[in-house]
């Protein structure tokens, strides 16, 4: 894979297309929704599209993992402030077609912050507004919780793309999950969808994964995927590279997978 910097002009877009959004969300952390976040978004760029990734979480796990180790000075706790805009915070990566709005520990603060600003859950989605002609898809990462970051990132979106750990407890989250995203539908986006269930951390040598699998399928059907994301070594290794599993090792099992899903959502006719 070639590592070619990706020049600016190369963002703009056929007059009248516009971006899809899609939030990468799970309240519960350690379910790969970071590392489903950033190997998505870079096996579409792969494929030419041209990809935004907003870091929401302030852990900053995904501002990391494309390599952006310096403290950024536009991130996208000044996006949701209305302090900087769009085209200040997005920063281009090593990937051709990708670029992220970072994140911040700032972030953390967020939720007592902006708590008194007008139209509290609607900062991203007024941030992002008119001015994604430049991108084919965006992805939020948010953060592991409920909390006012993911409801912005949820009020931006068109879509949900739930990972799901195979393990009993992630069943339980995934319940209440839903019932926050149907909260959003109603009251603040009613586009808002649910694009699916990826099944991450997957290890066929342990019967609860098959079992948990079985479980989620035969309450969501169709809008589980058929890919699923293995363990996987080298999934684990890239972060700590500053880059993404499909630039570490594009011929690892968990690099393969992710390829996979990406054709597999691109060829299912909804969202990204």
């Amino acid at each position: 894979m070639s590592l070619v910097e990706p020049e600016a002009s190369s963002r703009v877009a056929a007059i009248g297309r516009r971006a899809r959004i899609v939030a990468v969300a799970n309240q519960k952390g350690g379910v790969g929704k970071t590392t489903t976040a950033v190997n998505l978004a870079t096996a579409f760029a792969v494929q030419g599209r041209r990809l935004l990734v907003v870091d929401l979480d302030p852990q900053a796990n995904a501002t990391t993992g494309f390599g952006i180790a310096d403290e950024p000075t536009i991130t996208s706790y000044e996006l949701l402030c209305g302090e900087a805009e769009l085209e200040a915070a997005a920063k281009v990566t090593t990937v051709p077609n990708l670029w992220i709005v970072p994140a911040s520990p700032d972030l953390a603060a967020a939720e007592i912050e902006l708590s008194d600003k007008p139209r509290r859950e609607f900062l991203l989605a007024d941030a992002m507004r008119g001015r994604l002609g430049g991108y084919d898809d965006v992805v939020i990462d948010c953060p592991p919780s409920l909390n006012l970051l993911t409801i912005n990132a949820l009020t931006a979106a068109d879509r949900v793309l739930v990972p799901l750990q195979c393990e009993f407890y992630a069943l339980a989250g995934l319940a209440q999950l839903m019932g926050t995203i149907e909260r959003v539908q109603r009251s603040l986006n009613p586009r808002l969808a649910l694009q699916g269930v990826v099944l991450t951390m997957y290890d066929r040598r342990n019967n609860l994964c098959e079992l948990v699998a079985a479980d989620v399928r035969g309450h969501f059907g169709k809008k589980v995927y058929n890919t699923v994301i293995p363990r996987n070594i080298r999934v684990s290794e890239a972060p700590s590279h500053g880059l993404p599993v499909l630039v570490y090792d594009q011929r690892s099992s968990g690099a393969q997978a992710y390829i996979k899903l990406a054709a597999e959502i691109l060829g299912d006719g909804s969202a990204i």
